[in-house]
């Protein structure tokens, strides 16, 4: 077995939280509509137990037309559970405090937020969860235990019934792999030694199982999910971990993407402008 060197897992994992394979991919796409509204089609007049709501991390317009899809079916009388990407899930306290004492966003925010993401294009959403009382819940990995993942494999960062429930003394589906594969290889502009691809393959995949358990923890309240096109995929993601495990949800994936190549990765796709972005690749070739 080949001993990656903990400076490289750290770099790697740094590289993986900063740039996603969905927002480099796109920063290439010459398609993308500007939209001023949701598109009307998707989502069906019913909502779903578990929506599944992307995005391209710094996509002004895609957080903007997420957030009003949202608050349209909130003011509608709908009131799930918000699970998000961008809490780490064992700062689940200090969002819950923050909750409790906090009469605005930017409150959450400093309480309870990270360092990595762009907090005020989620100031929307954090908004309208204080505003009707909708619990937000962390759904991420710290980059510790992504640490540890990727170091001693997915199941190192789970209970013994969930390594049984979704089959993880087992080698992961090859489907699953091969495209996450794809996916972190594109996602570091082709520049991420082999030897660690499966290493960070697998904390992607343990990002998405423990979303999928998060997500379900949430039963019988419906829940949305906000995080990464790549996390919120049908084929790959979220959406196929939550149907690794009984009883059956009726989910919703909802793609936010620059380009209108869907390939069965969501159930819809919302077509946006591209976003104004420097070469992402700039900043990996430097770390090299």
């Amino acid at each position: 077995m080949i001993s990656i060197p903990r400076i490289a897992i750290h770099r790697s994992v740094q590289l993986t939280l900063g740039l996603s394979a969905a927002a480099l991919l796109a920063a290439c796409a010459s398609g993308g509509k500007s939209a001023s509204a949701p598109a009307a089609d998707l989502l069906g007049p019913a909502n779903p137990q578990v929506l599944l709501l992307g995005e391209v991390h710094d996509n002004v317009q895609g957080h903007k037309l997420r957030a009003e899809l949202l608050r349209q079916r909130v003011e509608a009388g709908w009131r799930p559970s918000i699970v998000m990407e961008q809490f780490d899930r064992e700062n689940q306290d200090l969002l819950d405090k923050a909750q409790k004492g906090c009469v605005d966003a930017q409150c959450v925010i400093q309480v309870a937020g990270g360092a990595r993401w762009d907090w005020q294009l989620y100031y929307p959403v954090i908004q309208l969860a204080l505003t009707y009382q909708l619990p937000l819940v962390a759904g991420n990995l710290s980059r510790a235990d992504a640490s540890r993942v990727v170091r001693d494999g997915v199941k190192s960062s789970f209970d013994p019934q969930s390594v049984k429930d979704y089959r993880l003394e087992q080698p992961l589906p090859q489907a699953v792999s091969n495209a996450q594969q794809q996916e972190i290889i594109a996602g570091h502009c082709n520049m991420l030694p082999e030897m660690m691809v499966g290493g960070m393959v697998n904390a992607q995949v343990a990002r998405d199982i423990w979303m999928a358990k998060i997500v379900r923890d949430q039963q019988p309240r419906d829940v949305v999910l906000i995080a990464g096109n790549g996390h919120v995929r049908k084929d790959i993601g979220v959406g196929y971990w939550l149907n690794q495990v009984a009883p059956a949800l009726t989910v919703r994936s909802v793609g936010f993407a620059e380009s209108s190549d869907n390939g069965g990765r969501y159930d819809s796709l919302q077509t946006l402008a591209p976003q104004q972005r420097d070469d992402p690749c700039k900043q990996v070739k430097k770390t090299k």
